[in-house]
């Protein structure tokens, strides 16, 4: 069968009748042997399209906001996640710090949990695996400061410590969540929860959305409004 979604049309997989986009999303990918690389890749393109149409609008519009008077009120912004959530972590400081700043009078005050190797292993070896972030937030962050994980299963005793240390300090929290969305999902005050059961897939939302987000800060305060259409973003 076919869907429209987001203007395009997405065929979803003949064995799987399936009705609407939700139930589609929710299925694991890959559900049958590939022999060509192509037919993956349009498989795969049309499952990171449904899977981002599960975000909810009003929660990505919440996590923006939240982000945005973070900033406007000098707190820290901090983040952290596991593995290939690490990375995208790390990048979400990038982006943020960097990428928002250009061109605009906003200075966000960003920081990985996750960057420091030494502080994240001396942690760990010591105390454990499942405190190298909450124990850091007690060493840095203040009332008032957000607290943005991200975690595919949305499970990992580490973020489920974090998110539990920031609801208890004055901390709000984003969670960005994959799967069924994990404890972190109902846990945190903002959920942007991605439908899907491929770790791929997750994490490319998940990219898209620290991406979309900083760029839509950094559009909004741009000194220069005219430079949009003809400056790279």
């Amino acid at each position: 069968m076919q869907l429209e979604l987001l203007g395009h049309t997405v065929i979803l997989f003949p064995n799987k009748p399936y009705s609407d986009a939700s139930a589609y999303a929710a299925d694991y990918f890959p559900n049958k042997p590939y022999l060509d690389a192509s037919a993956y890749a349009a498989d795969y393109v049309d499952a990171i399209r449904i899977a981002f149409s599960s975000l909810d609008s009003q929660q990505i519009h919440s996590a923006a906001s939240c982000l945005e008077q973070a900033i406007k009120r000098n707190a820290t912004i901090f983040v952290c996640g596991n593995g290939g959530s690490a990375g995208i972590s790390n990048h979400f400081v990038c982006d943020h710090m960097k990428g928002v700043r250009t061109g605009t009078n906003l200075r966000p005050r960003v920081s990985s949990l996750s960057e420091n190797i030494e502080i994240v292993t001396a942690i760990a070896n010591d105390i454990g695996y499942e405190n190298v972030f909450d124990f850091q937030l007690a060493s840095v962050s203040s009332r008032g400061d957000v607290l943005v994980t991200i975690s595919s299963s949305g499970n990992s005793p580490n973020i489920l410590n974090a998110l539990r240390w920031a609801r208890g300090n004055g901390l709000t929290s984003i969670a960005m969540t994959g799967f069924d969305g994990g404890e972190s999902r109902s846990f945190a005050d903002i959920s942007l929860h991605v439908d899907a059961q491929n770790y791929g897939v997750v994490e490319d939302v998940h990219q898209s959305l620290i991406h979309l987000l900083a760029q839509f800060l950094r559009q909004k305060y741009l000194l220069d409004p005219s430079l949009l259409g003809k400056t790279k973003f």
